[in-house]
């Protein structure tokens, strides 16, 4: 066999003064030119993919402190939301204690109203309200029994128990209770506000 060895030392570069072929030339200028547009072509590639990717990176941490911006105002609102409807019951328990402080029979008159309206043939009526409001009460029912044709007998008893302006109705087969503490929980719950506020 006729093996040679590779010489380590042999310098394969064209020597000073020697002259490389115009088809090699042309070759070489050519494979250095594309190795050229080939390297600009990644350069520009790894750089758009690059900006690109800060590009995604800085859309996404605007989108997180977008997000929290957000979320931070939405939790205002809800507070907001919430201490608007804690002043809103404030001023309607207020207002609504105000009143049956003031006019108590009001409430029972409408009570009243709203259990003779349906009341036809029963022997007898009993009106249960404060212990207080006994004779005025006696006499607002009386007027409004007349007025609705209510012919049965009419039973008004007090009882401390009752706050002013609730009433119990009661007959044979049925009642009427107004009870302010129960339609103000009934109006809360509705609400969604909680009852112990």
């Amino acid at each position: 066999m006729n093996a040679r060895r590779f010489l380590f030392d042999t310098d394969f570069r064209p020597r000073e003064g020697a002259t490389v072929p115009p088809k090699e030339a042309a070759a070489l200028a050519e494979a250095v030119a594309q190795a050229h547009a080939r390297g600009v072509q990644e350069g520009r590639a790894q750089a758009e993919a690059q900006a690109q990717a800060r590009m995604a990176d800085a859309l996404t941490r605007v989108g997180l402190a977008a997000a929290g911006l957000i979320g931070q105002a939405d939790a205002r609102d809800a507070a907001r939301e919430e201490e608007a409807l804690a002043f809103a019951v404030s001023l309607a328990r207020r207002i609504a204690g105000d009143a049956l402080d003031t006019q108590p029979l009001a409430a029972i008159g409408d009570a009243a109203r709203t259990a003779l309206q349906h009341l036809r043939g029963v022997p007898h009526l009993v009106v249960r309200v404060n212990d207080r409001l006994v004779d005025e009460a006696e006499a607002l029912v009386k007027s409004l029994a007349r007025e609705r044709g209510f012919e049965g007998r009419l039973i008004v008893l007090g009882e401390p128990d009752l706050a002013p302006g609730d009433a119990r109705m009661e007959w044979a087969d049925g009642g009427v209770v107004r009870d302010r503490a129960r339609i103000e929980a009934a109006v809360l719950e509705a609400i969604g506000h909680p009852l112990d506020s």
